[in-house]
This record gives C-alpha cells, sequence and structure tokens, in this order.
C-alpha cells in the first residue's frame, strides 16, 4: 500500500527546517501524534526523554530554537517509510553537539523519532 508520491517525506524542508531560525518548518513534518525519544547522557536508553504529539514537540523546538546555536544537517537518507540524519550544532561559545536521528514515517509526517545526541562537555 505504499505512500502516495505526493506525501513523500521531503529531505528539502528537513534542510530548511534544521538550518532555519525557528521550530516552525521542522514542526510542520511531524504528525499530530508522533512521538519523540531523545537519549543522551543525561538521558539514558532505559529512561529516555519521551515526548508526544505536536505541542510538546512544539515546546520542544521553541527552546531549541532561542538558544545561540547554529544548526546543520549533515546527511538524511530517506528510504520507504523511514528515514536517518544527522545533525551538527554549534553554540555561540564553541561548544558542539551531534544529533543521529531515526524517523518512521506515516503518510510523509514523522510519526516516530529516535535522537541520540552527545555533546563537547
Amino acid at each position: 500500500m505504499g505512500s502516495a508520491t505526493g506525501s513523500a517525506f521531503d529531505a528539502g524542508t528537513l534542510r530548511r527546517g534544521i538550518e532555519g531560525n525557528t521550530g516552525n518548518t521542522l514542526l510542520s513534518l511531524y504528525a499530530d501524534d508522533a512521538r519523540i525519544r531523545i537519549v543522551d547522557r543525561v538521558h539514558q536508553p532505559s529512561h529516555p526523554t519521551e515526548l508526544h504529539g505536536r505541542v510538546q514537540i512544539a515546546e520542544l523546538l521553541d527552546d531549541i530554537y532561542r538558544r545561540d546555536m547554529t544548526h546543520k544537517l549533515e546527511q538524511c537518507v530517506v528510504q520507504g517509510d523511514h528515514a536517518a540524519y544527522s545533525e551538527s550544532c554549534e553554540y555561540a561559545d564553541g561548544t558542539r553537539v551531534l544529533a543521529e536521528s531515526m524517523l518512521t514515517l506515516r503518510d510523509g509526517k514523522i510519526a516516530d523519532q529516535l535522537i541520540i545526541q552527545v555533546w563537547d562537555e
């Protein structure tokens, strides 16, 4: 049954969203009931941060895009109902962050995302 061509995931929109100045473009890529899990040094695999739905995801994106930092989409691979991408970020003070995301897609929107992130300390 795959998705129609018109509803394919748009990696160009992902790049514009990540590298933009607000989270609005990125938010448009998420399904209404999307889930994000975030694993890092503080939130370990057995207790990830979990966000459910676009309201919580919008709050996360607003927080991220209020910070004094740059974001760059390094690579993105889309295959059927899955996508993966690498993102590098840098704070004004030079602190760097790397994040790897695995996505499950539904009708061209992100339904589920696992983010593994690490930063300079």
